[in-house]
């Protein structure tokens, strides 16, 4: 039996992401959210507001998501950090409500540098090290 390209695609991610350390999980969640954010972007250029919209609520998730995992008690910047994202999701629920391409850009400009610190941060350290996880800000997967 032959896998469909797209169904292998879906395998080969899922066992990607499953089998992804902390740290390289954290660096692919961002990647993903920027992914998001571009789509998002390109789709309100369009006036494609279902495409925006998905990407938007996709990439409010992830938001969500990574600020919820932030470990004050091992990081004193966890609460800096949470902050940003709850802006940046903020301008984002914004970006979808009022269909305004410059609150995705001004997004896309906040999260782009974190993503770049987190890739090098990710890539200065070990993966298999249980303490990498505490240095990139407490992220537990």
């Amino acid at each position: 039996m032959t896998l469909q390209p797209a169904r292998a695609r879906q395998l080969y991610n899922r066992d990607a992401i499953l089998s992804a350390s902390p740290v390289r999980l954290l660096t692919m969640i961002y990647d993903r959210l920027m992914l998001d954010l571009h789509r998002a972007e390109k789709a309100q250029e369009a006036a494609d507001w279902q495409a925006a919209s998905d990407s938007l609520l996709h990439a409010q998730d992830i938001i969500a998501e990574l600020s919820a995992t932030l470990k004050s008690g091992i990081w004193d910047g966890a609460e800096s950090l949470r902050s940003l994202y709850d802006y940046v999701r903020r301008a984002l629920v914004n970006a979808n409500i009022n269909r305004n391409p410059s609150l995705t850009r001004e997004a896309i400009a906040l999260v782009e540098p974190l993503r770049q610190s987190w890739h090098q941060a990710a890539a200065s350290l070990p993966a298999e090290r249980p303490e990498a996880t505490a240095a990139l800000g407490g992220y537990v997967g």
